[in-house]
């Protein structure tokens, strides 16, 4: 099955690229992905499968079915882009202002609609379903996983794959990281609320941006002083909105902040803390704050048999273009993916992406850009744990 799933994605490699720039070229904000919704949809008619559209959202849910009893594997692409102006100068840059793909979902997209086509094509090799989970709004908390699950693209589900493509990691490579392998987060938003007043009297005001000052610095010690030093924690403010007049007392100020933790424990623990450190602040500024704290993207935890086994399957591969296999660490950023992971035991890998002859950018900057080789990388991989996913020996040995 592998040999005719890599010469059938190699057969239609330029449309892979085609696929990607179309995309890249005509990028849509979560939840308004009614146009890329159509697009991937519309890949699939007259094609021998089941496709139910709207799922969550805009998600699209693909339904390849051997006819045959079996396991039930699903594999995930995503396909959102980011409030961004782009500026890499690339031919097929996006005509969208202020959308770009700077996280490689059109990427993800553009293999996976490949992989897809030689899956239908060769689903008579397998016994069981393969569903494909193209989703949408994983850039926006809580993350369109959320929906689809709801939704029912899980149901009858065994087991579930995704790849991410990586811009900070060298072309060529295959990463996998076994349970804790990202973040998981939290947003808060405060608002700080004093009294306003005149700049030359300020024994009759009670100044916001003070107090809202001392928050931030005292936030930080939360990772610094209540954390242990062997626990992953980030807290930052990424929003001050203190702008007024340079001669009045502002009487509020509203700050958003990001929060991550490679542990649902930690996550809870910046929480308290968070909490406590306002309660402090009301105390000693007399001001009152408002709290908004919402946790979304739960840790991404890997499967830790199921990804040992694809690291393993991947190394003796020996697939084009793949220099080395790296058993890696966990990463600080967060991604959606982890809902799948709660429900059934998953795996999420990463394809390096960065571009070979000139500067790599890290995801959601205005110049990412990845080496559009990797695309074929992350088709051959999927094709490889699918095609052993199925094989008679991997269900004997599950």
């Amino acid at each position: 099955m592998l040999e005719k799933l890599l010469a059938k994605i190699e057969e239609n490699k330029d449309q892979m690229i085609d696929i990607r720039r179309y995309l890249h070229e005509n990028p849509e904000l979560s939840f308004e992905e009614v146009n890329t919704s159509k697009y991937i949809a519309d890949f699939y008619k007259d094609k021998d499968v089941d496709v139910q559209t709207n799922v969550g959202n805009h998600g699209v849910k693909v339904t390849i079915d051997s006819g045959k009893p079996g396991k039930t594997l699903a594999i995930r692409a995503d396909f959102d882009a980011l409030p961004i102006e782009e500026a890499t100068g690339l031919p097929f840059a996006s005509k969208n202002p202020g959308v770009m793909h700077a996280c490689g979902h059109d990427a993800h997209t553009a293999y996976m609609l490949i992989v897809a086509d030689a899956l239908i094509e060769l689903k008579d090799e397998f016994e069981g379903k393969i569903v494909i989970i193209h989703q949408d709004a994983e850039e926006v908390p809580p993350g369109g996983a959320i929906g689809m699950i709801k939704d029912g693209v899980l149901d009858g589900v065994d087991n579930v794959f995704g790849i991410h493509v990586m811009s900070n990691k060298p072309y060529g490579e295959i990463h996998y990281v076994p349970g804790e392998a990202q973040n998981g987060r939290a947003k808060f938003v405060l608002k700080v609320q004093g009294v306003g007043g005149h700049g030359s009297s300020p024994h009759e005001a009670n100044d916001a941006i003070v107090a809202a000052s001392y928050f931030v610095t005292a936030i930080q010690t939360v990772v610094s002083r209540r954390l242990s030093p062997f626990d992953t924690g980030v807290v930052t403010i990424g929003s001050f909105d203190g702008k007024g007049s340079f001669n009045a007392i502002k009487d509020s100020v509203v700050l958003e902040g990001d929060v991550r933790g490679m542990s649902e424990e930690v996550r809870k623990k910046i929480e308290d803390e968070v909490k406590r450190i306002i309660k402090g602040l009301e105390v000693m500024y007399n001001v009152t704050c408002e709290l908004d704290y919402a946790n979304d993207y739960p840790v991404l935890y890997n499967d830790p048999e199921l990804t040992e086994h694809i690291g393993a399957v991947l190394s003796e591969a020996n697939l084009e273009d793949v220099t080395e296999v790296v058993k890696a660490g966990p990463m600080s950023p967060s991604e959606d993916f982890a809902y799948y992971a709660k429900e059934v035991p998953s795996s999420f890998f990463y394809v390096g992406a960065a571009p070979v002859d000139k500067e790599a950018f890290p995801h959601h900057h205005p110049k990412f850009d990845i080496e559009e080789g990797s695309m074929m990388i992350a088709a051959r991989a999927m094709a490889t744990v699918v095609a052993d996913y199925f094989s008679n020996d991997q269900s004997e040995n599950k």
